[in-house]
């Protein structure tokens, strides 16, 4: 009995520390912050920009566009789409803006990291900027992207990604999960360094990217971390911006599953994250990490309260910890825009995470190519 009471006010504490503790401290804590990036939005620099893609025929006309739209020098620029075994008319979109100086690549079928392996040999930018074929760019992205470059302790920046609103309380819910997860990069900033970036908008300096894995999910996280333990800083830029909507709620799973299962990944094959080589230990241990412990420290919990002695205490324990999944299955049944979808969606939303959380472990044992989902 003793040992389920301690387990359980372990599990606990642990949980509110990762969920209202942290975020109260990173809020408060001021200490050790960077000096000020040294920006300067008159700094050039040559760009390759680069977009890997499969069968993405619906958008890369229309991203094409956005990108010979960009704010820059022209002559600056050189743009690689690299086509990751397309089957549909992709190349042939891309072919018939060959001629303003788009350098497409055919490749098989490998996975987005190996189609940006093929790529980054033909780069020939100081600067590297990487950007998914789905989301457009707000004309001065690249600008602000390469300003921050002219502090020269900066080896990647990641621009911020908009949600437009979707017209569901899931989608509402992930864009408030969205917007406190880019508070917290913002933060991160400041102190030092973030440890991912943002997939579908961020830069980096190109003598700083080494080929990846072919199996790597997460290149957002890998290139960048590489930048960090060479001695750069890894930050935001808000100011250069992507625009996306909400995924599906499916499409959401699918890619949190894919996206925490990269960063499995990433701990067991960078173990100097967990050690002192790492200026931002205390952040990664406190954010990244526990994000994957959050869902298995309220497995512990449960369970710690299963096996406690009945009592009205533990009857009243289990209620509140069944409240959560129960409010979760009912948002289907809850019209949007009804007073009860302000419960039943976050319920649902916060389920569905940890449940993605929870199911990332199987990236030890499926292989990765599995992973790769198109995101509706």
């Amino acid at each position: 009995m003793i040992a389920a009471w301690v387990v359980l006010i372990a599990a606990g504490l642990l949980v509110f520390y990762i969920v209202t503790g942290y975020p109260l401290l990173l809020a408060l804590d001021c200490r050790r912050s960077a000096p000020p990036v040294d920006r300067d939005l008159s700094w050039r620099a040559s760009v390759s920009i680069v977009v890997a893609v499969h069968n993405g025929a619906a958008f890369i006309r229309a991203k094409l566009d956005t990108l010979f739209a960009l704010d820059y020098p022209r002559e600056l620029v050189q743009i690689i789409v690299v086509s990751d075994g397309s089957t549909d008319e992709t190349e042939a979109i891309v072919r018939q803006r060959a001629g303003e100086a788009v350098l497409l690549l055919s490749v098989p079928r490998g996975g987005k990291v190996a189609a940006l392996n093929h790529a980054l040999p033909h780069a020939t930018g100081e600067i590297v900027f990487f950007t998914d074929v789905r989301q457009p760019l707000d004309p001065r992205a690249l600008t602000h992207l390469v300003a921050n470059f002219a502090d020269p302790t900066i080896g990647a920046v990641s621009g911020e990604l908009r949600l437009l609103r979707g017209d569901t309380g899931r989608q509402a819910d992930m864009e408030l999960y969205w917007r406190y997860e880019l508070w917290v990069r913002k933060r991160h900033s400041a102190i030092d360094s973030m440890y991912t970036t943002t997939g579908c908008i961020y830069a980096m300096r190109r003598n700083l990217i080494r080929p990846l894995p072919p199996d790597t999910l997460t290149d957002d996280a890998v290139l960048p971390l590489g930048a960090f333990f060479s001695g750069f800083r890894v930050i935001l830029d808000p100011e250069a911006i992507a625009f996306d909507y909400p995924a599906s709620a499916g499409a959401e799973f699918r890619r949190r599953f894919r996206t925490l299962a990269g960063m499995w990944q990433v701990f067991t094959r960078m173990p100097q994250l967990f050690t002192s080589a790492d200026r931002m230990r205390f952040h990664f241990l406190s954010h990244k990490f526990s994000r994957l412990v959050l869902p298995w420290a309220l497995l512990v919990f449960v369970g710690a309260s299963l096996a406690l002695p009945p009592s009205l205490f533990r009857t009243w324990l289990l209620l509140a910890e069944a409240a959560l999944p129960a409010l979760a299955l009912l948002d289907p049944l809850m019209p949007a825009g009804s007073p009860p979808k302000r419960l039943t969606s976050p319920a649902r939303t916060f389920i569905v995470m940890n449940a993605a959380s929870l199911a990332a472990v199987a990236v030890f044992f499926v292989p990765a190519a599995r992973f790769w989902r198109p995101t509706k």
